[in-house]
């Protein structure tokens, strides 16, 4: 009987994976041929399998729209496994790394990066949003942990709210001091215009190994998630696990802010969306959130070429507008996950 119930439920998240990838599959096809200028999909099929193919729509794909749309889909990964683990680390459905405070200590890091060690380089800077996320939590959890009752979901997103407007502040008082609007403002509008290789590259591994660990870690995120007195009893190392999955978090975060800026509401979005489908077992949520996120950030980019072509909308701008409203649903809801 069990092993029966076993197999029915691989088989049901073998079918909703299969499902993710095919829309995935679709959508990063789309988001390659569609532009300014349209491609075919045989000349998106011969950039990628053909190293010996040339032309204009050649060039276009592999010098521009391949590595935006990589990019997108890293930063989408990314950020919705970082909001996943966040709400099941803190039991709080409001959690996401752009309202804890996350992207935008990562967003300050950049401008004071920007201000005081201008030659440091991509990886230097990179190091900065990690360490700019790494503090703008502390602060968040800090503040909220100020009064001895637990903490609720409220008191943290309010928390949040207070720490990201001081830390916007903060970047946007270096940046007009010393004179570096322009270059700060370009980098965390959200956009994936102009992304390289070479800065895919250096935040790829770092994406990489965070999906993995939290991949792996699951099974223990799933347990922490429905009762710490639970994980205790069961032998898992709670104190451990919360330090390694915190430190996930903060790579996954701080990379997304340096490679494409400060973007919020996806890391709230995508877990719920996800739950909604795949039920609460993060063995199963933190893998379609890979797919999912990377899907929905494939979206929005291609939607905000598409909805004033041959003009482009900031996708940062795309997802505030999807998320706001998603954000008043759940807080209307009471906090409560949809699923």
């Amino acid at each position: 009987m069990i092993n029966k119930s076993r197999q029915k439920t691989n088989l049901s998240f073998t079918l909703k994976l299969l499902t993710s990838l095919v829309l995935f599959v679709a959508m990063f096809a789309l988001s390659i041929m569609l532009g300014a200028k349209n491609v075919s999909l045989a000349d998106v099929w011969s950039a990628i399998a053909n190293p010996n193919a040339t032309g204009d729509d050649i060039s276009i794909i592999r010098e521009l729209r391949l590595p935006r749309e990589v990019a997108g889909i890293l930063v989408g990964s990314a950020l919705a496994v970082a909001g996943a683990i966040m709400q099941g680390l803190t039991r709080n459905p409001l959690a996401d790394p752009g309202l804890l405070g996350l992207t935008s200590g990562a967003n300050a890091a950049l401008a004071v990066t920007f201000a005081f060690l201008p030659a440091v380089g991509y990886f230097g800077t990179m190091i900065a949003c990690f360490i700019g996320a790494a503090l703008g939590a502390m602060l968040v959890f800090g503040i909220s942990a100020l009064r001895r009752q637990k903490l609720s979901p409220l008191r943290m997103v309010l928390a949040g709210s207070a720490v990201s407007a001081l830390l916007s502040a903060f970047a946007d008082g270096i940046a007009l001091k010393f004179k570096i609007s322009k270059s700060v403002t370009m980098w965390t509008s959200g956009g994936l215009i102009g992304t390289t290789w070479g800065q895919i590259e250096t935040i790829a591994p770092v994406v990489g190994a965070g999906l993995i660990a939290a991949v792996v870690l699951s099974r223990q995120l799933t347990i922490l998630s429905m009762n710490e007195g639970t994980a205790v009893g069961l032998g898992l190392k709670t104190t451990q696990i919360k330090m390694i999955l915190y430190v996930v978090i903060t790579l996954l975060a701080g990379a997304a802010v340096a490679l494409v800026g400060n973007l919020a509401f996806i890391g709230l979005m995508i877990p719920h969306l996800v739950r909604k489908f795949a039920g609460t077992d993060y063995r199963t949520i933190l893998p379609l959130s890979v797919i999912t996120g990377g899907t929905f950030m494939l979206f929005a980019d291609l939607l905000g070429r598409m909805i004033n072509a041959p003009y482009e909308v900031s996708v940062a701008a795309i997802v505030a507008v999807l998320g706001l409203p998603f954000f008043l649903f759940i807080v209307r809801k009471g906090g409560r996950s949809l699923s």
